[in-house]
């Protein structure tokens, strides 16, 4: 296919607020937009009832991120129960000069899956969850 370029990566939360201020103030990314979308295009088109969503696009250099909040919330599976090697886990990766320093600054609050660790490949990387148990690798070459 011709034409396909990169427009955005989506999260799914349950508290916009929220995941904005942690991907804004912990990880520095600009909020680009905030907007509301709602009807019955957008309710067929996600394949859920009556559907409306509140969103926020984020600066993520290369990428936009796209935090996204429904109304219904089906909170029947949480992201957190996934491990990485489960089918369908899914996470955001951001590059950086240093993830050593990233991971030093960060709030104790924020939880890490362990300190920075470079791989075969040379690659240095920190995976660490936002406050919805999503997976957000930081990382180095």
């Amino acid at each position: 296919m011709e034409g396909l370029t990169a427009h955005h990566v989506g999260i799914t939360v349950s508290d916009l607020d929220r995941a904005v201020g942690f991907y804004r103030d912990v990880l520095g990314l600009d909020v680009d937009s905030r907007f509301s979308v709602a009807g019955d295009a957008f309710a067929t088109g996600v394949d859920v009832d009556g559907a409306s969503a509140d969103f926020a696009h984020l600066d993520a250099g290369d990428i936009r991120l796209e935090l996204v909040e429904y109304d219904p919330v089906d909170d029947t599976a949480v992201a957190s129960e996934l491990g990485l090697n489960a089918p369908g886990a899914a996470h955001v990766g951001l590059a950086v000069d240093d993830v050593e320093s990233v991971y030093a600054a960060l709030p104790e609050r924020v939880e890490t899956l362990s300190e920075p660790q470079t791989t075969e490949s040379g690659t240095t990387i920190c995976f660490l969850e936002d406050p919805e148990g999503n997976l957000v690798e930081i990382l180095s070459r």
